[in-house]
């Protein structure tokens, strides 16, 4: 509870300080910080009334800690152009405490409340930083999506407390039969995560994001969703073992027509955001099976979309800033142009099809074995959607990179130090962290 305490403490003295530089060290400071001293086991840990974190909690909030160090060190142009950077930071700093509260909440009512908080400075980054004036629209479905299907969640939260006076995750133990109590409180879930039918939220805001937004989207805000499933899916497991399989069947069949429309995308960021919906299908459907793999993979698989996702769009961004466009039918040749960042382009991509030595392929094993042990059925959409994954990362790559280069380009300059270490910082937790996996594999 200290660390949390501590935490927030110099995360409300960053709010006076708002300094570009010093928020950018602090937040790499915070994220060592909290590493030190856990125990990785089962057991809540630095516990209060109220907050505590388990290797769950702790895997997301220095996620969280990560990404956000590396959203500051992405947008310098702000810094640069003096493009009310001092407000960016003060959103940053709301954005990172509500991430940390909603994480380690052990009451189902806090983290709802967080939940919800965490969703207005994502909507002031995409409505004040975005590219385009349809970052409007794009704003209202990412508040209306999340805030429509909330609402049954908080009339179930109160219903909950009415009946069985308890809000506490590590009590809430009660077997619940009630189809409408599951639709209700996993739907908002559902659009988070977000699973296919429901989507449509997502491909919108990360286009019209900057990539600061994006970043936080991909890397932090649809592993609310996966979090809250895996806290409450528990409430469940007797109705969850009858109608489980019906999201999937959904979230596998899901993502492979996702998987083809990303092949027909001609938006770098486009492209992106839809294979974020495919892969979050894969965690959807190791959650639902409700056995450890399934559990774990799904953890693991979080952990290694939100960094690998991530670095695409800094990617994506770094280009746009040189060219102009998103587009891949103008962003070709840039092998002959920016030849080191194309090394990058292909570790990326190499990450987001699961190639080794990636945590995507430890996770995907996972996914599968769990799948798999449900019903042998889904190899037939597990395989399809792998090798759509594949596809789909081998055609951004060689069409970004090769060919013949937009004639229209008056000059371009390679990448900055900034650039290669931002990118760097994406890559080599995603790469090394398998090194350790065996604090997750022991336990299954």
């Amino acid at each position: 509870m200290m660390k949390i305490m501590l935490s927030l403490l110099f995360l409300i003295f960053l709010c006076f300080s708002l300094n570009f530089w010093i928020m950018q060290f602090s937040f790499f400071l915070l994220t060592f910080i909290f590493m030190i001293n856990f125990n990785y086991n089962f057991i809540f840990i630095d516990l209060s009334y109220n907050f505590g974190h388990d290797l769950l909690s702790y895997a997301l909030i220095l996620l969280s800690f990560w990404i956000c160090s590396l959203m500051i060190m992405s947008m310098e142009k702000l810094y640069k152009f003096q493009n009310f950077y001092n407000l960016f930071m003060f959103i940053m700093i709301i954005l990172m405490m509500s991430l940390l509260l909603a994480f380690s909440s052990l009451n189902l009512f806090l983290f709802y409340v967080f939940f919800e908080i965490s969703l207005i400075p994502t909507l002031f980054l995409i409505l004040g930083w975005g590219y385009q004036p349809e970052r409007i629209e794009a704003g209202v479905y990412l508040l209306f999506y999340t805030l429509l299907m909330s609402l049954p969640m908080m009339i179930s939260i109160f219903f909950l407390y009415k009946n069985f006076f308890i809000m506490e995750f590590y009590f809430l133990k009660m077997n619940i039969n009630n189809i409408y109590l599951y639709m209700f409180i996993n739907l908002v879930f559902f659009v988070k995560l977000p699973m296919f039918f429901i989507h449509l939220w997502l491909p919108k805001a990360h286009v019209e994001a900057p990539v600061a937004g994006s970043m936080i989207l991909a890397g932090i805000m649809l592993k609310l969703g996966g979090y809250g499933l895996l806290r409450l899916m528990k409430l469940f497991i007797e109705l969850g073992l009858k109608i489980n399989f019906i999201f999937i069947i959904i979230s596998l069949i899901g993502g492979f027509f996702v998987s083809l429309i990303c092949m027909r995308q001609s938006d770098m960021k486009s492209l992106i955001a839809y294979s974020s919906v495919a892969h979050m299908g894969l965690i959807l459907g190791g959650v639902m099976t409700l056995n450890n793999w399934g559990l774990w993979g799904s953890l693991m698989m979080m952990l290694a979309h939100g960094l690998c996702s991530s670095g695409l769009f800094c990617l994506a961004n770094i280009v746009y800033e040189r060219i102009g466009s998103r587009s891949l039918y103008l962003n070709k040749g840039l092998l002959n142009l920016m030849p080191s960042m194309s090394f990058w382009w292909f570790l990326f991509c190499s990450s987001n099809m699961a190639a080794p030595p990636s945590l995507n392929l430890l996770s995907e094993i996972m996914l599968i074995n769990s799948l798999m042990s449900f019903s042998w059925l889904s190899i037939i959409f597990l395989s399809l959607i792998s090798f759509f994954s594949a596809v789909y990362s081998l055609f951004l790559y060689s069409f970004s990179q090769h060919g013949k280069f937009y004639s229209g380009l008056f000059s371009i300059y390679q990448g900055s130090f900034r650039e290669y270490l931002l990118l760097f910082l994406h890559w080599f937790p995603l790469n090394i962290l398998i090194l350790k996996s065996e604090f997750l594999i022991f336990w299954v």
